[in-house]
């Protein structure tokens, strides 16, 4: 019996694998130290548990909508329009299960056998598999560290072609913590105008940009470009809430139309309790996201210095998110312990061996030259891990 070409072909995160290894480590008593984490470290915020604990009370468990409860879209719309000048009817909003199912819905509406989104390098790991699964092709731009890790208009538009049918967007971004200002925005939105794409905007760090930058949502460029932006959002990042999986779309009529049926037949609606939730998330106090932003800003500043500080290793300072993404060009082909490394894995496999630190190879973000450190853990850790970075360089 043959099983699925198409799930044979998608690749498993390296993400996932380098922390299930470490996790295996620690539950045998090793002690590592991890910069793995793609979620923040503290506990979702009391509003918010009561909210959900209030909404079990009441005994609102049951279904909803496949798309989402109203009051969480109406708090949604509000918030767009406050925060990011966007202006949505309830009915143009798609409540998913995480940011991820929505970026996923979203490919399934616009994408047809063949069709080609355009991913940057390095980009989030579930990008390029995502649009494999809807029988697209995802084509790589490849963004330079010296530009911050961000697209060029030169080679945006050398990658478009007749069969481009969307460009995937992440600001905050997710590996590098880039930020587009409204300049870098506006040239993307001119070419997407100008040779009729479409943008998936993933937004779900929108709330974690520090050094007193404001982030921008492509949509809020002008009618022309909105209608042609799905933009992506969710809970899981600004409020500590990964595991309560909800996120939302953000788009045109049409589009969130065939979202909506394509959920209805998938999973029908996402979780009740966890919706209404949400609800306080976004129209309660933000006190706590302040809080846990200010902390990650301390954080990414320790980190960013400490790096450049050891001989082999140099980062950028990230705008956004909660990612440092290391260079390690110049340790390649080093010899430690008779152990060479010729790649990121080799790197991030020597560091999970020799030093009890568990980090990202680059190589599943597309780029082989750099590994990921996560700052959504504690100053002790960040402190003691890099320490061991540093020691295991030396040697």
């Amino acid at each position: 019996m043959e099983l699925s070409k198409k799930a044979k072909e998608i690749s498993s995160s390296v993400t996932l694998e380098i922390t299930a290894k470490a996790k295996k480590m620690k539950e045998e008593g090793i002690d590592v130290i991890s910069f793995g984490a793609g979620e923040p470290d503290f506990n979702t915020p009391i509003n918010i548990q009561n909210a959900a604990i209030e909404a079990i009370k009441k005994g609102l468990t049951r279904y909803t909508a496949a798309s989402g409860i109203l009051e969480l879209k109406q708090a949604i719309c509000n918030k767009l329009k406050e925060e990011n000048g966007l202006h949505y009817d309830p009915s143009q909003i798609v409540i998913s299960n995480g940011a991820k199912h929505s970026i996923y819905n979203a490919l399934q509406a616009i994408c047809n056998p063949g069709d080609e989104v355009i991913v940057p390098i390095p980009f989030w790991v579930s990008y390029p598999e995502l649009v494999k699964l809807v029988d697209a092709k995802p084509v790589y731009v490849k963004t330079s560290e010296e530009n911050d890790f961000k697209y060029t208009k030169e080679a945006l538009e050398s990658a478009i072609s007749n069969k481009t049918k969307a460009i995937i967007l992440n600001s905050p971004n997710n590996p590098t913590g880039t930020v587009y200002d409204i300049k870098e925005l506006e040239y993307i939105a001119e070419l997407a105008i100008k040779y009729d794409l479409l943008i998936i905007s993933d937004e779900i760090y929108e709330k974690l940009v520090y050094d007193n930058k404001k982030h921008v949502s492509i949509a809020s460029l002008g009618n022309e470009i909105k209608e042609r932006t799905i933009v992506i959002n969710g809970v899981s990042k600004a409020y500590s809430m990964t595991g309560w999986r909800i996120g939302y779309t953000a788009s045109n009529k049409e589009i969130a139309k065939l979202m909506s049926n394509l959920q209805s037949h998938q999973t029908s609606n996402p979780n009740t309790i966890a919706q209404y939730a949400s609800i306080e998330a976004i129209k309660g106090s933000q006190d706590a996201v302040e809080e846990m932003k200010k902390e990650f800003e301390k954080r990414r500043n320790y980190m960013v210095d400490k790096i450049n500080s050891i001989e082999g290793l140099s980062c950028r300072k990230p705008a956004g998110a909660f990612y440092v993404m290391v260079n390690i060009s110049k340790v390649k082909g080093k010899n430690i312990k008779g152990y060479v490394i010729n790649n990121s894995i080799d790197f991030c496999n020597a560091l999970l061996e020799y030093a009890k630190v568990a980090a990202i190879p680059g190589k599943g973000f597309g780029d082989d030259d750099f590994i990921r450190l996560s700052y959504a853990t504690s100053m002790e850790n960040i402190v003691e891990g890099l320490n061991r970075i540093e020691n295991f360089l030396k040697q």
